[in-house]
């Protein structure tokens, strides 16, 4: 099982609307999916208790913290493990840190029949960010193409107790970073210089894919039609609206960049 973890220490970013459609995305593809939203804001977890298609397992993600047993998965194609108000109070634990983070990563190995795991974190990093990044296999970090946000690719990358770097050279050296993906992007000025020193900067971090061509950056633009769909509970490519279509074929070569990064194969493609 592949397991992609959505990380960023900053709030705000729009993890969540990614990590739900990306999900919906890999189902129409035929991929079995899992989904733990270790937030306690359960951004993730909204949209996708309201979509049809998604079986929604009776315990929380706080009780894959603390249960002595992996806690059994029904066996829908398209599961969701919901943040709960509890996950907040794991870091006042410190005791129980070792055993939170090993509980996590046995329930992630009992449940590996899903083709994908994807783990929508906390901003702030924690036992259940520091668990999460543990246990993945690969790393996306949606970010907003503000200096605030820029600023933070370097805790990001190198908190002294969370950063990605510290948890593949102690913990987890087969985690894999797949990239900063720019998200929530305007066609401003001010977001264009943002993103030009984003490239200048970290500009071999950034999700990209090579071609005859060169390097074509990922990105995610701000439309109306995806806070619309989270709202509703919907793919977005479902949404009965021209400008979610339109959105759609925009996000959807940002996700296949994501897929290829993942090595994971796919039955097909959904059309817009």
């Amino acid at each position: 099982m592949k397991t992609l973890v959505l990380a960023n220490q900053k709030g705000g970013v729009g993890k969540s609307a990614v990590a739900t459609q990306f999900a919906l995305y890999q189902r129409r593809q035929g991929l079995t999916v899992l989904v733990i939203d270790l937030d306690h804001q359960q951004n993730t977890s909204r949209p996708l208790r309201l979509n049809e298609t998604v079986e929604v397992v009776e315990f929380t993600a706080s009780d894959v913290f603390e249960a002595q047993r992996p806690p059994p998965l029904p066996d829908g194609a398209l599961v969701l493990v919901g943040g709960d108000d509890r996950l907040s109070s794991l870091e006042r634990r410190p005791s129980e840190h070792n055993a939170f983070a090993n509980r996590f990563l046995a329930s992630l190995k009992a449940w590996s029949r899903f083709d994908v795991c994807i783990i929508d974190t906390n901003p702030n990093p924690d036992i259940r960010y520091a668990a999460a990044l543990i246990a993945g296999t690969h790393v996306l970090a949606p970010i907003q193409l503000n200096q605030e946000a820029i600023e933070g690719v370097t805790a990001l990358l190198g908190h002294n107790r969370y950063g990605i770097g510290l948890i593949q050279s102690t913990l987890n050296p087969e985690l894999r970073f797949l990239g900063i993906l720019p998200n929530l992007v305007e066609p401003t000025p001010f977001q264009r210089g943002n993103f030009q020193a984003l490239a200048k900067n970290y500009g071999s971090l950034l999700l990209s894919q090579r071609s005859e061509r060169g390097n074509t950056f990922g990105l995610i633009q701000k439309r109306t039609a995806i806070a619309e769909a989270q709202a509703a509970g919907l793919f977005v490519a479902d949404l009965p609206k021209t400008s979610a279509r339109d959105a759609w074929r925009e996000i959807r070569p940002v996700f296949d960049m994501v897929l290829e990064g993942m090595d994971l194969a796919v039955a097909g493609r959904v059309s817009a």
